[in-house]
């Protein structure tokens, strides 16, 4: 009996009233597909390594945090976050801190 599974994610920013799309100037960076075989690995797992990367991105760039979300969908990439195994919203801290 095999454990893996597929997790599916995607990194959106807000738009202004057209709602959200893509992150970035390269979306398909922030799209992909993580395998675990682990049941530990789970969706918050997955968010949680595609926070760390989008964060040490913007760290190494000296970029400013920005308002982004991570959905991840369990084996195939859905509509949105209606439908998610979990959905993330980070926020720039608004005090500049």
């Amino acid at each position: 009996m095999s454990t893996e599974t597929d997790w599916v994610y995607r990194v959106d920013e807000p738009h202004g009233s057209e709602g959200w799309r893509p992150h970035g100037d390269h979306p398909e960076r922030w799209r992909g597909t993580v395998t675990t075989d682990d049941p530990k690995e789970d969706a918050e797992y997955v968010a949680a390594l595609v926070v760390t990367d989008l964060v040490s991105e913007w760290d190494r760039r000296g970029a400013v945090h920005q308002h982004v979300r991570v959905i991840v969908w369990e084996d195939a990439e859905g509509t949105g976050p209606e439908d998610a195994a979990l959905t993330v919203e980070i926020q720039p801290d608004i005090d500049g801190e």
